[in-house]
């Protein structure tokens, strides 16, 4: 890709995070997805509007560069799964997943931010299995403008015993049979 194209990907991502923050739907954040080099999907900041702490510009522009992917979803069946972003791929050289292959989800795809990834973001990003990200704003930025993830960075070290938030294990016996279905499904598509 021409680096003169990433400026103009991340202007862009730009241009949705300040949009959002004049129109009062969030924080000054806003994503878009490239594929070969154009836009495919663009995201900001709507957690405000919605009242929705997920509303943040990368999953929305993740879920919408699904729908641009795979226009024939929620009705995906084992055919289209071939050729959608759940088609098996290998797993990249050196990759610690233990699976052989998994769904492609969005690899080869490129997201730009206005900020650096928060956790939720991040996890995302992971599971889209993204080619690269690039961002404007790094953490210390996004800080000192009252956005800061630095202590779920460190809960997230912490047992879940330690937590903020009680967090354990109960019967676990009953999630073990959904567990199970999932092993004993013979077509089971990893992803």
């Amino acid at each position: 890709m021409a680096k003169s194209n990433r400026k103009k990907f991340m202007a862009e991502a730009v241009r949705l995070a300040t949009e959002s923050v004049e129109n009062g739907w969030g924080g000054p954040f806003g994503a878009v997805i490239t594929k070969d080099d154009r836009i495919i999907a663009r995201g900001q900041n709507r957690v405000l509007l919605t009242g929705d702490p997920t509303a943040h510009g990368e999953v929305a522009a993740i879920r919408k560069a699904i729908q641009v992917l795979n226009p024939e979803a929620p009705s995906i069946d084992v055919d289209y799964q071939n050729t959608s972003t759940l088609k098996l791929v290998r797993r990249d050289p050196g990759s610690p997943d233990p699976l052989p292959r998994r769904a492609r989800m969005l690899r080869g795809c490129e997201i730009y931010t206005s900020g650096a990834p928060c956790p939720m973001c991040l996890s995302a990003i992971y599971w889209s299995r993204f080619r690269a990200v690039y961002f404007s704003c790094d953490l210390k930025m996004t800080e000192a403008i009252g956005f800061s993830d630095a202590y779920q960075y460190e809960e997230f070290k912490k047992p879940f015993n330690e937590r903020l938030i009680t967090m354990k294990q109960i019967h676990p016996e009953l999630g073990a049979t959904a567990y199970q279905a999932w092993k004993d499904r013979p077509n089971r598509h990893p992803y």
